[in-house]
């Protein structure tokens, strides 16, 4: 768990969740994801996802078929839709 600011170092983080907004991965629109995992940083206020929650969250939507999406969709539902794919055979990072 993050115990430091990703921006500015301070330590005085608050882990909650708040929505936010992502392209589909073919372009074709954006969709909100609600109840992401969030730091928030009370020292410079700014609000932001880790990598882990970042890369999730492209993978996911690289391996479901989007069009079942609606426009607004909670994190754990998204987490919870079922994949064409085991993982992401394109990702080389890991």
């Amino acid at each position: 768990m993050e115990n430091r600011c990703e921006w500015c170092e301070c330590e005085k983080i608050m882990h909650g969740s708040k929505s936010v907004f992502w392209e589909l991965p073919d372009g074709s629109r954006a969709i909100e994801i609600t109840h992401t995992p969030t730091i928030t940083c009370q020292d410079c206020h700014i609000s932001y996802q880790t990598e882990k929650i970042v890369k999730q969250i492209e993978d996911q939507l690289f391996l479901v078929n989007t069009t079942l999406i609606d426009k607004t969709i909670k994190f754990e539902e998204l987490m919870a839709l079922p994949r064409l794919l085991k993982r992401n055979y394109f990702d080389f990072s890991s």
